[in-house]
């Protein structure tokens, strides 16, 4: 299956402009806020209740003050779960967002769900090299699809080694920012549902890369809907579908990427399902992630009496 009822999202207890990721995230800028934190959380907690109220089933774990990590509201970096029950940990990019990797939350985790076997890609990070999860990769779960734009976070060694052990296909390409540098992770330019895929091509300066993607799309029977790179920058691309206890699908993102949309784009997705936006700006401008980063998706096998 494409989407998941179950979400796992870290609620941030220091929640601040990462300067470690900023080196090459180009979406991210320190803002005056002196009470980022407060902020923060109230955009976390609306975007959770959010959630709740559309019957979609949210494990919310509290980070611990200690170590610090800045970034953990954006979980989907480090860790993916998939059916068979395999956990993925992943190498990242800046050394304080290893430390997110926590005990506390595979802990919670288990607790719920079960854990058949680990793959743990993190011993990459000694090469450094480096796949930041579903953020590096954008996974078309059905057909086994691996969609990844190459760039100093998402290595293609690490891409391959991920692909073996899980039985995927990568289908890798360059893309980049107005100013020609690579964008950082995948998930902020393509977002791949059920029926539908939302990219933004514009990114893509290879004619052939563009092509490979378009007809990867025909193939596995998804309507293209395309996004500009204005729009990619108010993280209209950092989208997840999702659906709740009673099947209902929605398409989850922030409202800074849903007013980007035009009426077209927003008519064009609510043809397949509807939308649930929330406003989760503090989190955006000091993080550099937006409403996809902060769910990460469980798979994962739901234990008997839960």
């Amino acid at each position: 299956m494409q989407h998941t009822s179950h979400i796992l999202m870290i609620r941030p207890v220091n929640f601040d402009f990462n300067s470690e990721t900023a080196v090459n995230n180009r979406f991210q800028a320190r803002s005056g806020d002196t009470n980022k934190q407060e902020k923060a959380l109230a955009e976390f907690t609306h975007f959770v209740a959010l959630l709740q109220q559309h019957g979609v089933d949210v494990t919310v774990v509290e980070d611990s003050p200690e170590p610090h990590t800045p970034d953990s509201v954006f979980p989907n970096n480090w860790i993916s779960m998939h059916e068979d029950g395999t956990l993925v940990l992943y190498p990242m990019f800046a050394e304080n967002r290893r430390l997110e990797r926590k005990q506390q939350v595979l802990d919670r985790l288990q607790e719920r769900f079960t854990i058949g076997k680990t793959i743990d890609l993190t011993h990459f990070e000694k090469e450094h090299l480096y796949l930041e999860g579903t953020g590096s990769m954008v996974l078309d779960r059905e057909h086994r699809i691996v969609y990844a734009c190459i760039s100093p976070r998402t290595d293609e060694t690490v891409l391959a080694a991920f692909c073996k052990r899980t039985g995927y296909q990568p289908l890798s390409f360059m893309a980049v920012d107005q100013a020609g540098v690579p964008i950082y992770h995948t998930n902020v330019m393509m977002c791949v549902a059920d029926s539908y895929a939302i990219i933004c091509l514009d990114a893509i300066p290879d004619p052939d890369d563009r092509q490979e993607l378009l007809d990867s799309f025909r193939q596995t029977h998804k309507e293209v809907i395309t996004i500009s790179l204005e729009q990619m920058n108010q993280f209209a691309g950092n989208m997840l579908q999702v659906h709740n206890r009673q099947g209902t699908v929605y398409l989850v993102m922030s409202t800074q990427a849903y007013v980007s949309l035009s009426k077209e784009q927003v008519a064009a997705i609510e043809k397949h399902n509807p939308i649930l936006h929330a406003d989760i700006g503090t989190i955006e401008a000091n993080g550099g992630g937006s409403a996809r980063c902060m769910m990460a998706e469980i798979f994962l096998p739901l234990k008997a009496h839960h």
